[in-house]
């Protein structure tokens, strides 16, 4: 992302050489690519947040689930674990699309 505003200022340093409407339709054009980005970012972290507060809460009812039946652990277990690789799937769904 700095490489990109690196270049939109290099850009909007040579608009002076070159005709103005090319270099307000090239800056605009690097100002896009910022803003995707940006955006793709934004997205991302989101969906790893919502991943991250998904795995806690799993895990914080799967041990009260075991403080409340030690004898069910086994079972639990595989199902917490199941929660778990959901809640993660929506950080990879979030990254990938």
């Amino acid at each position: 992302m700095i490489e990109l505003l690196a270049q939109a200022q290099e850009v909007a340093q040579t608009a002076s050489d070159i005709n103005a409407p090319e270099a307000a339709q090239a800056v605009a054009e690097e100002a896009s690519q910022v803003a995707q980005g940006i955006s793709g970012s934004i997205q991302g972290g989101l969906g790893c947040l919502g991943a991250a507060i998904g795995v806690g809460i799993v895990g914080m009812k799967a041990a009260e689930a075991v403080g409340r039946n030690p004898d069910a652990s086994g079972k639990i277990l595989v199902q917490s674990i199941l929660g778990m690789a959901l809640a993660e799937a929506v950080a990879f769904y979030s990254l990938f699309l």
